[in-house]
């Protein structure tokens, strides 16, 4: 059963080697995040998995031990999911992925055993929603760490340009994260989400069907949108 579950934005600005000169700038996303895996770690849980979203070459199952990489964004920086060995002939783990491992390594995460899945932006909800009950049954006390970003397209220099529909789209996901509002999750618009570039909407529908008879009470603990991109974190305990 799922106990406990952060979500997280999953840029690589986030690793401050990414974002140089400009990591102060998202200092406060950091702490937001630091805080949510604290949750995490109090709700002592047997199985962590951490969901993100991912291009086709990076989907699937990713073990404990699974590497992941910034040096494509121009930091020397490595990163493995969970402790002990390395796994043998892995895949390299996607960014959001990476992200996810960054920030449990930056708290000093050795509380459960982890493991990765990453699911594909344009997943449809309900195969997300299925995958969510499978990681529930996974062991008694699951928890999970859910990374990915709303809308890019507040500003005229986002992403994704300005659209008008990116400030309702995002104010209704951080409404939902924030209440673990289960069934406006399952419900948000998979077109508009892939529209808006909110990459966060396929690992989000999987946390809703992992929490499905969990109970969970919801906190939003950060919402803004730097570089035209909104970047949400939330924590169900």
């Amino acid at each position: 059963m799922l106990v406990a579950a952060a979500i997280c934005p999953c840029p690589p600005v986030l690793v401050p080697e990414v974002a140089a000169g400009a990591a102060p700038e998202l200092d406060a996303t950091r702490a937001a995040c630091a805080d949510a895996l604290g949750v995490l770690a109090a709700a002592r849980p047997d199985l962590l998995v951490v969901v993100g979203p991912a291009g086709q070459p990076g989907r699937g199952p990713f073990p404990q031990g699974s590497k992941g990489t910034f040096r494509g964004f121009g930091a020397e920086v490595d990163v493995r999911l969970g402790g002990g060995p390395e796994a043998v002939g892995g895949r390299e783990l996607p960014p959001s992925l990476a992200v996810g491992a960054w920030l449990l390594e930056r708290t000093g995460w050795a509380d459960a055993p982890i493991e990765g899945l990453a699911v594909g932006e344009p997943l449809e909800a309900e195969r997300c929603v299925q995958a969510g009950r499978e990681i529930a049954g996974r062991a008694a006390r699951v928890a999970m760490l859910v990374m990915g970003d709303a809308s890019a397209c507040r500003t005229l220099k986002a992403p994704g340009y300005l659209d008008e529909r990116a400030a309702p789209f995002d104010a209704e996901a951080a409404r939902a994260l924030g209440a673990a509002d289960i069934e406006a999750i399952k419900a948000l618009d998979a077109d508009l989400a892939y529209q808006l570039k909110a990459a966060g909407r396929a690992p989000w529908q999987v946390l809703a069907g992992a929490a499905e008879d969990a109970d969970l009470a919801g906190a939003l603990l950060y919402d803004d949108a730097p570089y035209g991109v909104c970047y949400l974190v939330a924590t169900w305990s």
